[in-house]
């Protein structure tokens, strides 16, 4: 079998600093038999030239169009909006059109345009015997959430009728350092308050909760004053009164079918003057789901713009919400490293699932069919993959 080279492609999505792979992931890679290639991209946190140095094959910017149709290209988030072309290559990314998101058709269908050889591997449901993902950045989504919701709560209690919205916000080298700095705001937090602030993290047992809760802790927030739900403090159905009463909400959960919301316009009128809650970060943002259990937004928010406010206030504090879809660029090193270590024991069995998915090549296979050999992750992704282009209109 000749060596598979995989295709490391750039991020154009504006902010974006992580990468799907790493030097030190891509040199296990060379060393297991693979070739890589990796975009150039002034983007991303690990410069070109590390990628050279293990031993990578460099080419230009945005050209994976142009790559032969046995590379699968490996990237991360969306693809450039406003482009219908078809899209032959085996692709590796999150491509936010399985659930059936704003605009999913168009997207999937770029993939149904490119067949017989298209195929999307899709990262969010690359999922191990157990049905959990083999590689997720949640961890890191909810550190960055919390660190995030922090900000904006100082940035509004410290302003003359808490009129200012927290600026553009950068990438940290480490978490050490944007521990450090949100420290140097809590006494501030504090004063404008009048006692210690409080947040609740619902979805708080899986990854991306416990995330949250590690940086609220690490930033000073009183063990006490995080409340930790999960689906046990959820299964009442909401919408609970508690959330109104913390001043940073952070929801980490994992939609999958339509649930009660957990806050909602008509709540937040009820509690009037008597909320606390200013600061809702969506680190699940399924802004365009029609199932959002928060339905008091209706846009993705951004690193320079990172909340907007939420409509209709008329009692006690303004609220902003951050539904930043890509929050662990705020660690973009750390994100990377600790996401691409997971994928690597995947990766490294690609070439036995793509030489056994090629005589096949254009047409269906069945979850069933996925066997239990350790290509199984991509062989169901691939049974995914046409359960879903089943589904779009003829």
């Amino acid at each position: 079998m000749a060596p598979l080279n995989l295709w490391l492609r750039c991020e154009t999505k504006e902010f974006e600093h992580r990468s799907a792979l790493t030097p030190s992931t891509a040199k296990k890679l060379i060393d297991a038999g693979f070739t890589i290639t990796v975009e150039r991209d002034p983007q991303r946190i690990f410069d070109d030239a590390e990628f050279e140095q293990v031993g990578c094959t460099l080419a230009e910017h945005n050209s994976w169009p142009n790559a032969p149709l046995s590379d699968p290209i490996i990237g991360l988030k969306e693809l450039p909006p406003n482009d219908t072309s078809p899209l032959p290559h085996t692709h590796i990314m999150f491509a936010h059109c399985y659930k059936q998101q704003g605009g999913w058709e168009e997207v999937l269908g770029r993939w149904k345009a490119g067949l017989p050889t298209a195929m999307l591997y899709d990262l969010e449901f690359l999922q191990d015997e157990r049905g959990r993902r083999v590689a997720a950045f949640g961890y890191h989504a909810g550190f960055a959430g919390a660190a995030v919701g922090a900000l904006a709560l100082a940035k509004q209690v410290g302003s003359e009728g808490e009129a200012a919205r927290l600026g553009e916000i950068k990438p940290y080298p480490n978490e050490g350092e944007l521990i450090k700095y949100v420290q140097g705001q809590m006494s501030a937090i504090e004063a404008k308050l009048g006692r210690k602030p409080r947040a609740l993290v619902i979805g708080a047992l899986g990854r991306c909760g416990r995330g949250a809760v590690d940086f609220f802790k690490a930033a000073g927030f009183e063990d006490d004053n995080i409340a930790k739900w999960d689906m046990a403090e959820t299964a009442k159905g909401g919408p609970f009164s508690e959330i109104l009463e913390a001043d940073v909400f952070v929801n980490c959960i994992y939609l999958t079918s339509k649930i009660p919301s957990f806050i909602s316009p008509e709540s937040i009128a009820a509690a009037g003057a008597s909320r606390n809650l200013r600061v809702v970060v969506d680190v699940s943002c399924d802004t365009t789901n029609p199932n959002n259990p928060i339905p008091i937004y209706s846009i993705n928010t951004t690193f320079d713009k990172p909340t907007v406010d939420v409509a209709g206030i008329k009692e006690g504090p303004p609220m902003t919400v951050v539904s930043i879809d890509h929050l662990p660029t705020l660690l973009p090193r750390e994100a990377s490293d600790a996401f691409s270590n997971d994928l690597l024991p995947s990766l490294l069995t690609l070439p036995q699932a793509l030489a056994e998915r090629e005589p096949r090549q254009g047409k269906p296979v069945q979850a069933s069919e996925a066997g239990t050999g350790p290509e199984r992750v991509w062989k169901e992704a691939e049974a995914l993959f046409w359960s879903k282009v089943a589904e779009l209109p003829q």
